[in-house]
């Protein structure tokens, strides 16, 4: 059934960017916001190592034909849950592979209600993980709502975000979702913070530093969870989606 917003077909296909580095685009959900529920596109991103394991972003829905694919890319060793509202699938994986490390941004260990320890790990900024000279990463700081890592693949050069840009693009909506949208300000082609998350950002210059930090990786692409991505020109996009913090 054709869902309120465009898809990225094929569904659950491993789609090379540039060299080891692959996206992969899911089906639409429906995010619970008590009040009202707002369709959301999923992807997730997957990053060969040098030492030939793979690290996977933001875990897509479990899926039989796709872990088949990814095994003939190599073995998963690394999972990130990037911020406390991308971990739905994360033991999902790491039940198919429990031996794999499983990196956690602030908040999600209490949505999983596991403990921080052996396989689960509090990725923080003082951490030192295997992969962290060809992924580097920092968490974005500032907001009183989540605490996002953001993620540089450099031999990419690409951006791995989550939900701090969003550029959606619709088939038909409701009204009520329209205005959602509207006032959101995530719709496509803007590829921006949406506004809720803007406002949450109480301490400025704590963002600012973060956003510094990403800003001097100097990437060509960005990779996001939700909507269009960007394959070009990162740097200035860069600029253009946190217009709010730097302007």
């Amino acid at each position: 059934m054709k869902g309120l917003l465009k898809l990225y077909s094929p569904i659950n296909e491993l789609k090379q960017l540039d060299k080891n580095i692959w996206i992969v685009d899911g089906t639409e959900i429906q995010m619970n916001f008590k009040v009202f529920k707002i369709p959301f596109t999923t992807r997730m991103t997957v990053v060969k190592l040098s030492n030939n394991k793979l690290w996977i972003h933001s875990p897509i829905a479990f899926n039989g034909e796709l872990d088949n694919k990814i095994k003939e890319l190599g073995e998963i060793a690394y999972i990130v849950a990037p911020n406390k509202y991308h971990y739905s699938y994360i033991l999902d994986w790491y039940n198919h592979y429990p031996k794999a490390k499983i990196w956690l941004a602030k908040g999600v260990s209490d949505k999983l209600k596991v403990e921080e320890k052996e396989n689960f790990i509090a990725l923080t900024s003082i951490c030192k993980p295997i992969w962290s000279e060809e992924i580097l990463f920092t968490p974005f700081k500032g907001s009183i709502a989540m605490e996002e890592i953001v993620f540089f693949h450099k031999e990419s050069s690409t951006l791995i975000f989550t939900d701090l840009i969003e550029n959606i693009e619709v088939n038909v909506l409701p009204l009520c979702y329209k205005l959602l949208f509207r006032v959101g300000d995530n719709q496509y082609p803007k590829s921006r913070t949406p506004r809720d998350l803007r406002l949450s950002f109480l301490f400025k210059r704590k963002a600012i530093k973060s956003y510094n930090i990403i800003e001097n990786w100097r990437a060509d692409k960005i990779i996001f969870s939700h909507g269009r991505i960007i394959l070009e020109d990162g740097s200035n996009k860069l600029k253009e989606a946190f217009f709010w913090l730097i302007k």
